[in-house]
């Protein structure tokens, strides 16, 4: 069984699909292995079946917020015991932002995305504007609508990944926030003045965005950090993006009144 572990664990690395490992590092069975596979199912065994269903389950969890951490548990999985302590070890890919909008903001996003980890798509139908040589750091350019691009990444975005809409313009704005609303990504942020903002959700409600839908929805995007410049506004994004994954709090222009820039 060990070396089928090994075996299927170096394939999905090879592939770069996420998976993620648990070792029992103290405690009975010490040594023993269990590996999540992307499809939710396990291989090998940390003792018996009621600790491999509490151990995937929490493996899945550490896996989609790509953390690797100890945690201890009773012979058959029971919480706040600490008879076994086991390593979960998480193997993701890097977590993806898609860029919607190839303008003056989306280059300094970029190379502070790319900072953090982050595989970078930028996106805009507009060819002319969409290029490698404008924002040479991104891991690809599409020149393609954004519903039709969000289509062929849905499946692949979780809650690791950000979405963040910069355009400025309702008909490429409302189908990109349409089309990441119906996926699982983490974060979706939306750049514009708070006018912009409630003429694009007069255009979201048309499309039958929901209230609840709204709440996933960052815009304006970013935290109240003062900023200015692209690179400034990149920071507060990329911000915004780090305290809402981590659950601290944090001042959302989404929940401040008044004007986004000057004094208040």
């Amino acid at each position: 069984m060990a070396t089928k572990i090994f075996n299927e664990f170096k394939e999905n690395l090879k592939k770069g699909f996420p998976v993620a490992l648990a070792t029992v590092i103290e405690g009975p069975g010490q040594g023993a292995k269990l590996l999540l596979l992307p499809d939710g199912s396990y291989l090998g065994s940390l003792g018996n079946t009621k600790i491999d269903s509490v151990l995937s389950r929490d493996m899945a969890g550490e896996l989609a917020a790509g953390r690797t951490s100890i945690r201890h548990y009773g012979i058959e999985g029971e919480a706040r015991e600490e008879t076994l302590s086991i390593f979960i070890e998480s193997f993701a890919p890097p977590p993806q932002m898609v860029i919607f909008g190839a303008v003056d903001f989306t280059a300094a996003l970029v190379r502070i995305a790319k900072v953090l980890g982050y595989k970078v798509i930028v996106c805009d139908a507009r060819p002319v504007f969409a290029t490698k040589a404008r924002f040479p750091q991104a891991d690809s350019v599409e020149n393609e609508w954004p519903d039709q691009l969000m289509e062929k990444l849905g499946t692949s975005l979780g809650p690791r990944d950000a979405v963040c809409v910069l355009t400025h313009d309702n008909k490429f704005d409302v189908p990109a926030i349409t089309s990441a609303l119906q996926t699982q990504v983490g974060y979706i942020g939306v750049m514009g003045s708070r006018k912009t903002h409630e003429n694009r959700t007069e255009r979201l409600i048309e499309a039958g965005v929901t209230t609840k839908e709204f709440e996933r929805v960052m815009s304006p995007i970013g935290l109240d950090l003062g900023a200015r410049t692209p690179e400034e506004t990149a920071i507060s994004i990329c911000a915004e993006i780090i305290a809402m994954r981590t659950g601290r709090k944090a001042p959302h222009l989404k929940t401040i009144e008044g004007a986004i820039h000057g004094d208040r």
